[in-house]
């Protein structure tokens, strides 16, 4: 089942290639959607995919690269949008 999620990751997750490391690993799931830094130093990420490639990510981005130090996650179901064709870095 496909579903969505919105993801927001707050801590040192900026200036330390969280966005390039999430695309990696979305890439690798073959999931879709986008991550972006925030103005508030968080990292927001809206991901679509199979539900059970999902879980594999959200373990993924909840630890981050080494380099991060992820210290707060929120995470909230949203709807699909099929927009998206592959995953991204948004500037």
């Amino acid at each position: 089942m496909i579903k969505g999620y919105k993801i927001q990751l707050f801590g040192r997750v900026q200036g330390v290639g969280f966005r390039y490391f999430t695309q990696k690993n979305a890439n690798k799931l073959n999931l879709k959607g986008f991550v972006k830094n925030m103005p508030d130093g968080s990292v927001l990420i809206n991901v679509f995919g199979e539900e059970s490639k999902l879980k594999i990510f959200i373990n993924k981005v909840k630890k981050g690269p080494v380099t991060a130090n992820v210290k707060k996650f929120k995470k909230e179901e949203i709807q699909v949008d099929d927009n998206y064709k592959s995953f991204r870095v948004k500037y």
